[in-house]
């Protein structure tokens, strides 16, 4: 009776692990799309690890590794060339070191198979917020094979603080920087107590919901889910695949929102300009006629100013005439009168001395015909 008890308690428990081990790898395939295309930029030394930015996030299965393991939670390529494996533990054990280089041999045979040379690896593990410095050791030496660790400790960040900052710059719809972001994702499991964690992952997926920009939000959901995946019940992990997919229907509809406006605001712009085209042609059209009509004035003014020259000309060529004329009278009468070229020249200055003798030779042919 005993062992029939302890046979179903067995079973129960199974189906309980297959159901976690589901959730996780179900979480992974969710978000690894979101993290993927927003991780790269950011780096982990927030979290107290001195390491490149993340270039790219890269797959995370190894065929390897047993069919009852998991997956490393994370693989990255950074910025300098190298890859990180990142895990991370609720607790520490020693044999979690041979699970570690299983993966980065792991990594090595898979990029081997890909005929490809392999980066080099760094070993990369998170603690959370019940593990402190002092527990662990970070090498893995067994002679012939040595693993140097770079362990995170959560446990020295102020997560209370870091919480009370998310909140407040959330609460107020201000963009949270790529630090503050990392901080969001990794805060709950940097509290000590699993009860605590789990109560705060429920409280981080709520701040996360209240995120405007929707890529953050989007980024701040996805990275509690797969962060979080060793902690979070079945009931907080669907909530917040359900909030994600609101939020990537809603992201979908705002950037087709912003496609319809900017499309409008281009055929608005478009027709603006066609109206102002339309405009600068009337106005070079008008001061074309303008111009013309100026022209024509100008010429029309032209002609009078010439015609009036010409009359004027004719007025005092008339004039001289006349003047001419009547000087020649003049000298005509004083010749009969036998005055002196001299005398006549000093009287009537416009006729010179020869004027005078041709006038003179003039009246002399006359009379002799007479």
């Amino acid at each position: 009776m005993k062992k029939t008890k302890k046979r179903k308690q067995d079973r129960k428990q199974n189906r309980k692990k297959s159901s976690e081990r589901g959730i996780a790898y179900q979480n992974k395939d969710i978000t690894s799309k979101l993290l993927a295309e927003n991780f790269g930029g950011k780096s982990f030394r927030v979290y107290g690890l001195d390491i490149p930015e993340v270039k790219a996030v890269l797959p995370t299965n190894i065929p390897s590794v047993r069919a009852n393991e998991l997956r490393l939670d994370n693989l990255f390529e950074l910025a300098d060339g190298t890859a990180a494996l990142v895990d991370y533990e609720s607790e520490y054990k020693k044999e979690d070191k041979v699970k570690y280089l299983n993966y980065l041999t792991g990594i090595a045979n898979r990029y081997q198979k890909q005929k490809k040379d392999c980066p080099t690896l760094r070993m990369l593990v998170i603690y959370t917020g019940d593990i402190e410095r002092r527990q662990i050791s970070d090498e893995y030496n067994i002679g012939a094979v040595r693993v140097k660790l770079e362990p995170a400790f959560l446990s020295e960040l102020d997560s209370g603080g870091i919480f009370r900052h998310l909140k407040e710059k959330v609460e107020k719809n201000e963009l949270l920087d790529d630090e503050e972001l990392m901080e969001f994702i990794i805060l709950p499991l940097s509290f000590r107590e699993k009860e605590e964690q789990k109560e705060k992952i429920r409280e981080s997926v709520k701040l996360a919901a209240q995120i405007q920009d929707r890529s953050q939000q989007l980024f701040a959901l996805a990275g509690i889910l797969t962060f979080t995946d060793k902690l979070i019940d079945m009931k907080t992990a669907e909530q917040i695949r359900r909030k994600i997919e609101m939020t990537k229907v809603g992201w979908i509809f705002e950037q087709e929102k912003q496609q319809a406006l900017a499309k409008a605001e281009e055929e608005k712009r478009q027709a603006l300009a066609k109206v102002e085209e339309e405009k600068q042609k009337e106005l070079a059209k008008v001061e074309e006629e303008k111009q013309k009509e100026l022209a024509k004035a100008e010429e029309e003014k032209q002609k009078e100013l010439a015609k009036a020259e010409e009359e004027k000309q004719k007025e005092l060529a008339k004039a001289e005439a006349e003047k001419w004329q009547a000087a020649r009278e003049s000298v005509v009468k004083m010749i009969r009168k036998n005055y002196s070229t001299e005398e006549i020249a000093f009287i009537v200055s416009n006729f010179s001395w020869n004027d005078i003798e041709a006038v003179r030779k003039e009246i002399a042919g006359e009379e002799s015909l007479q």
